[in-house]
């Protein structure tokens, strides 16, 4: 992964506080922790608009060089914290990369291809932990399914990895689980199920408001 559009320049905070970080991103900033090589943790602003771009286009591990007052600083990006409703960054914590370096980070399993006619795909886990170059960490891992029949399993030990790139964890973790799909009728009888049981829990309630009336 090249770092050379990956470019933002960092102001160093001088305020702190909820006051200060609404501010800050109101300004369009957005408010960081770059820590990690035993250096002590450094507070900062980085730009909005650019920092979402970059996560847009390499992901939640992008790789980053910060421009802090003149001095170049690589950063992975280690956790974003994305408000719930308004769907805006609120803060990042990012680590102190060099050149070289091993990292572990989770990285997203993508399922590609159609198992089976008749079967349903049971994606147990969505990510998987990974050592890898911090400068070549992958966006995604990828694994076919395609013409996998009931009862296939995926574990982890069989995913395919860039090279460079090792497991980490439990090689024996389940990814992926072909079940057999469920027929119109077992789906029918599930929804007249469930209908059935809102039934009496209805009754209840109209019976209960009748009797306060």
């Amino acid at each position: 992964m090249s770092t050379d559009v990956n470019n933002l320049v960092a102001a160093v905070r001088t305020e702190f506080g909820k006051g200060a970080a609404r501010r800050a991103r109101r300004d369009g900033q957005v408010p960081a922790v770059l820590y990690g090589h035993g250096t002590d943790p450094q507070h900062l602003n980085v730009p909005a608009r650019e920092f979402a771009a970059i996560l847009r286009a390499h992901g939640t591990n992008a790789v980053l060089t910060l421009d802090i007052a003149g001095t170049e600083q690589l950063a992975l990006t280690k956790s974003v914290v994305v408000h719930p409703i308004r769907n805006y960054i609120e803060h990042a914590d990012l680590l102190v990369i060099k050149k070289g370096e091993k990292v572990t980070v989770e990285v997203p399993v993508v399922v590609t291809g159609e198992a089976a006619s008749g079967t349903m795909v049971a994606q147990d886990a969505t990510v998987v932990a990974l050592e890898a170059d911090a400068l070549n960490i992958p966006e995604q891992i990828e694994v076919s399914v395609e013409g996998l029949e009931v009862g296939s399993q995926i574990h982890a030990s069989a995913l395919t990895l860039p090279a460079g790139s090792t497991l980490q964890g439990d090689p024996e973790v389940l990814i992926i689980n072909i079940v057999a799909a469920p027929s119109a009728e077992a789906m029918e009888s599930e929804g007249a199920g469930a209908e059935s049981a809102e039934a009496p829990a209805e009754e209840a309630t109209e019976a209960a408001a009748e009797s306060e009336a």
